[in-house]
């Protein structure tokens, strides 16, 4: 079964004001997208319900970060539960900026992305090196380690609720790009790993998207490697040309 190709927005802290939010949306509600690609945009916690109220049915909306309570004194957090019954169908987790900025572990990861599933959530799973690791040949080891935190604790079923993004930590925001060999070698390793740990099924289904600088100059090279499923982009999904990424195999 051929893998429908998938394509996030994350916004990041961006824009930086609802008024700023309203225009990007109006702009990606007038474009013309690919109806084969799947498509979800992550808008700030604060911008997630106005952002799905107005934006066209054929994009999802996601959240960008849940916590593993349903409820409770646990100041600044959401809960999946509170994202399940705004009509939020994704969250992102385990992005490298909760892993580096906010200490999050790959433990901590794989509880929230449990209880995410749990509450009937669907999660963009976030996994990747630094250049360090990946000069000292640490990449697949790196990302098999921050996937077998929740491979512990998942099921297989679990699998359908999981897209996984492989975001190589010194290629987001930073212009550099993962070339489409590596991006590709990286992909392959990581579905060789699922079909050992888990399932050759669940490895041959399971979307693993490409995250860092992508653009609509890079994109449509990248979108023709076997098992790279779509992208997540950052700073792009701020400007028009994230139509041209949504597009990359129109």
């Amino acid at each position: 079964m051929a893998r429908q190709f998938f394509v996030g927005g994350n916004f990041k802290l961006n824009p930086a004001s609802l008024q700023a939010s309203t225009s990007l949306i109006e702009t990606l509600n007038k474009a013309d997208l690919d109806p084969a690609t799947e498509v979800v945009i992550a808008p700030p916690a604060l911008y997630v319900i106005p952002v799905q109220q107005i934006v066209r049915k054929d994009v999802k909306v996601a959240a960008q970060n849940c916590y593993f309570k349903e409820s409770g004194a646990f100041t600044g957090e959401i809960s999946p539960k509170q994202l399940v019954d705004a009509g939020i169908p994704y969250v992102i987790l385990g992005h490298s900026e909760r892993r580096t900025l906010f200490h999050e572990t790959s433990e901590l990861v794989a509880t929230k992305t449990r209880a995410a599933i749990d509450a009937g959530l669907k999660v963009i799973f976030c996994i990747g090196e630094t250049l360090e690791q990946r000069e000292s040949g640490q990449t697949a080891a790196v990302c098999e380690e921050q996937l077998k935190a929740f491979v512990d604790v998942a099921k297989e079923v679990d699998w359908s609720k999981i897209v996984i993004a492989y975001e190589p930590v010194w290629a987001i925001g930073t212009g550099k790009v993962a070339t489409s060999a590596q991006a590709q070698e990286t992909h392959k390793d990581i579905r060789a790993y699922l079909s050992t740990a888990v399932s050759p099924a669940v490895a041959n289904s399971v979307q693993i998207l490409y995250g860092g600088s992508v653009t609509a100059g890079n994109c449509k090279e990248l979108a023709q490697q076997p098992d790279v499923d779509g992208f997540l982009v950052g700073g792009a999904s701020l400007k028009p040309e994230f139509a041209d990424i949504i597009n990359a195999r129109k």
